[in-house]
């Protein structure tokens, strides 16, 4: 049946999709753009229709339960007293942590931060992770090796457009954040990318390494800055430690030993080398294209040590920073839905953390579970029960033919979503829940500034906020229904309250502030505070003030290609639709543009493999196949395919994706993994 949107009135909001957190003024289904210091008047293809499920018949509108085999409609009583139930009996017969949560970085603040208190408070178990997980760990746990602090962006984006050189790697913002591309058109740009992308169609100088080489790539371009003269020795004496462990690795790594690994001429290294010293002010950037490695970590630890030799982080004017991809990416991850932190950034195994947030909750902090496992290794370990928030880990899960089958074997499957992802059809309890016009609430966007995006309309009937849900859940299972608020502002004031004094401290951060129009980058330690939109220029987050070098040394990808797989399959983004596609793959405009899955090849791969330009190919590797349409590409490495993962099905990118774990952040390996092309028999 189709809903309509009651219109409120004309509402100041934000875009529900990208980190970028577009300004946008919605009036019911009407969007336009609006100057909010991110995109500047500008909206991309699925900001302009991001309205469009609002009213859309294919939205969720009642509870469905499982009975018989078949999703039929429930009262929202029986649907919440059957969860609450099935999980007494579970937890009961097999532990605490039998029932497991899953969250997603496109939650809000206060939906992400209640999550996980209902899940360490009311369920009592310590199996939560989220979806962000397979987004920023690697970048997270690099920068907080690094700097003391994980904050995606430690500046203003808009200081990007003061740059003279901006080193960008593995990130394609041409088409997944296009308005943020307009910050970088002062610049001279260097794309790290083995696509000839459109990003990199912008560059004045493309790298274009072999997949899983970013590391040797990273330790020949700091050989050349050593080399070559333009080691900064002012800053590492009195703003780093740790070099000279790292030059003893990078001293091997000469340019043309790089060059051997990776295929990017030396030539042009000492070029990115120059380039950036020369500069004055430089930026380097990664994203999800040198992250999402089983060395994610290690890779950006290695971009992250070239840009300390070159004096760029916490000097005014230059920077690094990581392209944050899911809408509340770096909010999702401060407040407690990650497997081992509390709000504030916390972490979870700190006695002096779990004290203060126990206080703010309630309740004695020895009750509070220990850390658990990550996103992967939860879903993969089937626990009896799952419930899952704002994620479709069917289609973006790493394996995903093991993780559907794997939840087969989960007793009870609730999912909470606005739609019929590929994940809430195999539920057994779906539960509809409010979206991002419809519901008050905050993000925190890819440079680290809260933002207040308010309702704008009416949702349909039958629809609950997921706070609602989680106090329905926690009272049913005997938690007092004062200790879950439903007010987004009240769950709000009760974060700050939890975050206070931690590293992403939200304290001072008020809706009465941030409907005042301010400007406010945490960390807020009080209600006097300004905000801290450029982090490090006074000292980075460790006692002494100084960043840490990392060592780290290039291994190449987990899976290499050999004679049975003799290419390597790399997956990404595509301007039209976001994520697992569940929501963009609805809005008939963005289908039209893209309405399947497309492998891009090399012309003389395609000829090896016998197929065309528009012909249909099996890809495959070892966990499973996919059939795509080929599009011939000729500045793509004729090593390399590349597939959007956007798709369900049999058209899933994901069912070959390689989930290889990184030892330290537990990101899979979903940028490389050995496949073969064929034609189709």
């Amino acid at each position: 049946m189709t809903t309509v949107a009651a219109t409120i009135g004309t509402t100041d909001t934000h875009c529900p999709y990208c980190a970028l957190q577009c300004g946008m003024r919605l009036t019911g289904t009407v969007v336009a753009p609006r100057d909010f210091p991110t995109n500047r008047g500008g909206l991309c293809q699925k900001g302009w229709t991001a309205a469009t499920l609002l009213d859309s018949p294919s939205r969720l509108t009642t509870p469905l339960v499982r009975v018989d085999g078949e999703l039929r409609p429930a009262s929202w009583d029986r649907a919440l007293d059957l969860v609450a139930n099935r999980i007494i009996d579970l937890q009961a017969g097999h532990g605490r942590d039998a029932v497991a949560v899953f969250g997603g970085g496109g939650l809000t603040n206060e939906k992400a931060y209640l999550l996980g208190k209902f899940a360490r408070v009311a369920l009592g178990t310590s199996q939560i992770d989220y979806n962000g997980r397979f987004c920023m760990s690697s970048a997270a746990a690099a920068g907080t090796r690094a700097f003391g602090m994980d904050r995606g962006l430690p500046f203003p984006v808009e200081d990007l457009r003061n740059a003279n050189a901006v080193l960008l790697v593995g990130g394609n913002p041409a088409e997944t954040m296009p308005p943020f591309v307009q910050h970088l058109r002062g610049a001279e740009l260097i794309v790290v990318d083995p696509r000839r992308s459109a990003t990199a169609e912008l560059a004045t100088l493309h790298l274009q390494p072999a997949p899983g080489t970013d590391l040797a790539l990273a330790l020949g371009i700091l050989h050349a800055v050593v080399a070559d003269g333009h080691l900064r020795h002012d800053y590492l004496a009195t703003r780093t430690t740790g070099f000279d462990d790292v030059w003893r690795i990078a001293a091997a790594w000469w340019p043309e030993r790089a060059e051997r690994v990776t295929g990017v001429a030396a030539a042009d290294q000492r070029a990115a080398a120059a380039m950036l010293a020369a500069a004055g002010d430089a930026y380097v950037l990664t994203a999800r294209g040198t992250e999402q490695h089983a060395r994610g970590a290690d890779m950006v630890s290695a971009w992250i040590n070239l840009a300390l030799a070159l004096g760029l982080p916490g000097t005014p004017g230059s920077g690094f920073g990581c392209l944050t991809g899911q809408g509340n990416g770096q909010g999702g991850r401060e407040h407690g839905q990650k497997a081992d932190q509390l709000p504030g950034y916390r972490k979870l195994d700190d006695p002096a953390a779990r004290a203060h947030v126990a206080a703010v909750w309630g309740v004695d902090p020895d009750d509070l579970p220990g850390p658990g496992r990550s996103a992967y290794e939860l879903l993969d370990s089937a626990p009896k029960g799952l419930l899952v928030f704002g994620s479709n880990v069917v289609v973006s899960a790493p394996h995903a033919s093991r993780i559907a089958a794997r939840l087969s074997d989960v007793d009870l499957l609730v999912v909470a979503d606005v739609v019929m992802s590929e994940t809430a059809a195999i539920a057994d309890v779906v539960l509809p829940v409010t979206q991002w016009a419809e519901e008050d609430g905050t993000m925190t966007n890819l440079e680290g500034r809260v933002l207040l995006r308010r309702k704008a309309v009416t949702a349909p009937a039958g629809v609950r906020t997921d706070l609602e849900v989680l106090r329905g859940l926690a009272f049913r299972l005997g938690q007092p229904e004062e200790r879950f608020p439903v007010e987004a502002e009240q769950v709000f004031d009760e974060l700050r309250l939890a975050s206070a004094g931690g590293i992403a401290d939200y304290a001072g951060v008020s809706y009465d502030r941030l409907r005042a129009g301010e400007a406010l980058h945490w960390p807020v330690p009080s209600t006097d505070h300004p905000g801290t939109p450029r982090a490090f220029l006074d000292g980075f987050a460790f006692p002494d003030g100084r960043a840490r070098f990392a060592t780290v040394d290039h291994s190449g990808p987990a899976e290499p290609p050999d004679d049975e797989f003799p290419l390597q399959a790399t997956t990404g983004r595509v301007l039209q639709h976001y994520q697992s596609g569940a929501q963009t793959r609805l809005v008939p405009e963005l289908m039209a543009a893209v309405p399947e899955l497309y492998v891009e090849v090399h012309p003389d791969t395609a000829a090896r493999a016998g197929v065309v330009d528009g012909d249909l190919a099996d890809v495959t590797s070892r966990r499973g196949t996919v059939r795509a349409r080929v599009r011939c590409v000729p500045t793509i490495r004729v090593d390399l395919v590349f597939l959007p993962f956007h798709f369900p099905g049999d058209a899933r990118a994901n069912l070959l994706t390689n989930p290889a774990l990184d030892p330290t952040s537990r990101m899979p390996e979903f940028k490389v993994c050995a496949v073969r092309l064929e034609a189709t028999s």
